[in-house]
C-alpha cells in the first residue's frame, strides 16, 4: 500500500509527491488530509525554504477521486469534500514559502487546480492540462474557475472551462500558465532547480514578496504601493538585509537566516 503522499527534504526544498500511481494520483479525502497535515507540519520548519509538488508514475494527477465522489449519497457530502480540497489548496497558495509544481503526463480537474495553487509551474513537453468537469455536467469546484482566469487571458480560461478541452504544455507556456518547459522525464529536476534558485533568497523577503503580489492585486494601485512601502521598510530592519548588502559588496552569495 502506498503512502498516498510522500514528503522528502532535499537541500532546503520539501518535495511533496502524490503517490497513488495506480490511480493516476487521483485526489481523494486521504490525499487532501495528508497534504493539509504536511503543509501545517513544515510551515514553520526553517530548514524548508521552498516546496516542489509532483506526482508519481505517468501523470501528475487525473483529478479528484471519482470513485469516492460516486459513493456520496447527498449534496452535503460532496460540499464537505470540495471544502476540504479548497482549504488545502488555499493553504498551499498562502504558504509563506514559494512553491513549484512539476507537471508531467497530464493534470486534469483537481490535479490542475492543485498546480494552479502553486506559485510557479514547470511542465514537460506534451503534458496536457485541463478542467474537464463540464463534460461530466459539473464545473471545477476547488478554485479552478477563479484561479485559471487570473493566470490566463479570460477568453482562453473560459474556453478551457466551458468546453472541458485541455491545452498542451507548449500552449500553456506561450500563454504564461507554465513558467518553464522541460523535456520528457525532466519536470522534477527542472522544478527542483527552479526551487533551488528560490531558496537562495532571504526567507523573510520571499514570504513578503508573495504577500505583496497576491494581496496587492486585490488592492487599488495607490493602496498596494503604500503596502509595498511599509513592507520593504520592515525588511530594511532585518539582519538578512544587512547580510545581503555585505554579500553584494563582497561578491558572494548571501548567507540568509530568516531574521
Amino acid at each position: 500500500m502506498t503512502a498516498v503522499l510522500r514528503v522528502e527534504l532535499r537541500d532546503h526544498i520539501a518535495v511533496l509527491t502524490l503517490d497513488r500511481p495506480e490511480r493516476l494520483n487521483a485526489v481523494g479525502s486521504e490525499t487532501v488530509d495528508r497534504l493539509t497535515r504536511a503543509l501545517e507540519g513544515i510551515r514553520d520548519n526553517d530548514d524548508v525554504r521552498a516546496l516542489v509538488v509532483t506526482g508519481a508514475g505517468r501523470a501528475f494527477s487525473a483529478g479528484a477521486d471519482l470513485g469516492e465522489i460516486e459513493s456520496f449519497t447527498s449534496p452535503g457530502q460532496f460540499r464537505a469534500f470540495v471544502g476540504r480540497l479548497t482549504r488545502a489548496f488555499a493553504l498551499l497558495e498562502d504558504f509563506p514559502k514559494p512553491s513549484v509544481a512539476a507537471v508531467h503526463g497530464f493534470a486534469f480537474g483537481g490535479g490542475l487546480e492543485l498546480a494552479l495553487a502553486c506559485d510557479l509551474r514547470v511542465a514537460e513537453r506534451g503534458t496536457r492540462l485541463g478542467l474537464p468537469e463540464m463534460k461530466l455536467g459539473v464545473l471545477p469546484g476547488a478554485g479552478g474557475t477563479q484561479r485559471l482566469p487570473r493566470l490566463l487571458p479570460t477568453a482562453v480560461a473560459k474556453q478551457m472551462i466551458l468546453t472541458g478541452e485541455p491545452i498542451d504544455a507548449e500552449r500553456a507556456w506561450q500563454l504564461g500558465l507554465v513558467n518553464e518547459l522541460a523535456e520528457p522525464g525532466g519536470a522534477l529536476a527542472a522544478a527542483e532547480k527552479l526551487a533551488g534558485g528560490l531558496t537562495a533568497g532571504a526567507p523573510l523577503a520571499l514570504a513578503a514578496g508573495k504577500r505583496l503580489i497576491d494581496q496587492g492585486l486585490a488592492m487599488s494601485l495607490e493602496t498596494a504601493i503604500a503596502y509595498e512601502r511599509e513592507t520593504v521598510s520592515v525588511l530594511f530592519c532585518t539582519e538578512d538585509r544587512i547580510e545581503g548588502l555585505k554579500a553584494f559588496r563582497e561578491r558572494r552569495p548571501g548567507a540568509f537566516r530568516g531574521v
